[in-house]
């Protein structure tokens, strides 16, 4: 099994693309272990989203819903922040910044708008590229932080100059929700840990005795859920808000903040033990991840704007959310693959190459090829 590669020089999102269009390039060999992870991590993504609706009704549900929501997203920034380590003001990585990153959120932020519109019956919902609606946000939160990898490179102490950051933004009612602001600071300790993993991190959590001893702590964890469901909201797990506007006192956002960061990091570890480290049917899956968790969200939301679950009362039964997270992963893996990927690519990876200046080198190569 090959060792972890390099950052590519795509930025890397939950799609895992390692080049501006798509494939990887030929000289670069995909590590089977992140674009397997990439495909665990967006199956929990989709069956919690799933969930959500049952987690009224059942304890269990809702005790399983705040354990993956505790890891699946860090899960995925710590590897986009892993394959940021490269990333620089070079024009060919910014170029594929705003190609990859912004132009789908721009794109996917009109179609959620307009897509709401119609099947929620909701004509008057605003079109806002200021204010990320449903899953948009963490395109946001990717820009942002890609831009500022630089800053963290030369800083002393980066992961807990993050975590300071996070915790002032959640006793900050006063952020607001342009951009998603609250997300993109909470989240950031998370971006940041990834920036300054190194491959030999993952090859530690890959052995025997770590994956044993997930065993107990994701047990621990889920009885924890069960325990805290009643007494707790599941709303500090989203970190879209400051404590205060979920009713709590400022201090507890930022204990809120420093136990989240060290329960996700615990479980990420447990998570990251249990991912096959040899290509596997779904390995060729990771590659387009961006692909299932984007357009998931459709399904996801219809499937409360049509009123699947209130219509359907046996959702709510053992049986009906065993059917429900079948159908989530399934829908998910289906949009994960090369046939949606190539149908898809000119919103998620658009080429564009009329919008940007020739670069003078790639001009002078290609002169010389032609001479």
């Amino acid at each position: 099994h090959p060792p972890p590669q390099a950052a590519p020089t795509t930025p890397p999102t939950p799609a895992g693309r390692s080049t501006a269009h798509g494939g990887p390039k030929p000289a670069k060999q995909r590590d089977a272990f992140f674009d397997n992870a990439k495909y665990l991590a967006i199956v929990l993504v989709a069956m919690a989203h799933a969930w959500e609706p049952l987690t009224d009704h059942s304890r269990t549900a809702e005790a399983l819903y705040m354990t993956v929501y505790t890891f699946h997203m860090p899960a995925f920034i710590v590897i986009s922040g892993y394959f940021s380590r490269s990333f620089d003001m070079r024009a060919d990585r910014l170029k594929r910044l705003v190609t990859g990153v912004a132009v789908p959120y721009v794109i996917f932020e009109i179609a959620y708008t307009l897509f709401k519109r119609w099947a929620d019956d909701d004509p008057g919902q605003p079109i806002s590229l200021l204010d990320p609606w449903y899953l948009t946000w963490f395109l946001v939160a990717l820009f942002v932080w890609r831009l500022t990898v630089p800053l963290w490179k030369i800083v002393r102490w980066p992961v807990p100059l993050a975590l300071a950051i996070a915790m002032l933004a959640v006793i900050s009612p006063d952020i607001g929700d342009d951009l998603d602001l609250q997300r993109v600071l909470q989240f950031l300790p998370f971006f940041v840990l990834g920036l300054f993993m190194k491959p030999e991190y993952f090859q530690l959590v890959r052995r025997r005795e770590v994956r044993l001893l997930s065993i107990p702590v994701f047990a621990s964890a889920l009885l924890l859920a069960y325990w805290a469901a009643p007494r707790m909201t599941s709303a500090w797990f989203y970190r879209r808000d400051s404590a205060q506007e979920l009713g709590a006192p400022w201090w507890a956002g930022v204990v809120m903040t420093l136990a989240l960061f060290g329960c996700s990091v615990v479980l990420t570890a447990c998570f990251f033990a249990w991912v096959p480290r040899r290509k596997m049917w779904f390995t060729v899956l990771g590659a387009g991840t961006l692909y299932g968790y984007l357009l998931h969200g459709f399904l996801a939301k219809g499937s409360r704007f049509w009123g699947w679950f209130e219509d359907y009362e046996w959702l709510h039964k053992p049986l009906g959310e065993i059917f429900v997270s079948v159908v989530a992963a399934t829908v998910v893996t289906a949009l994960c693959t090369p046939p949606v990927q190539r149908m898809f690519r000119f919103a998620m990876e658009p080429r564009m190459e009329w919008a940007f200046k020739r670069d003078a080198a790639e001009l002078a190569r290609e002169r010389a090829r032609s001479a």
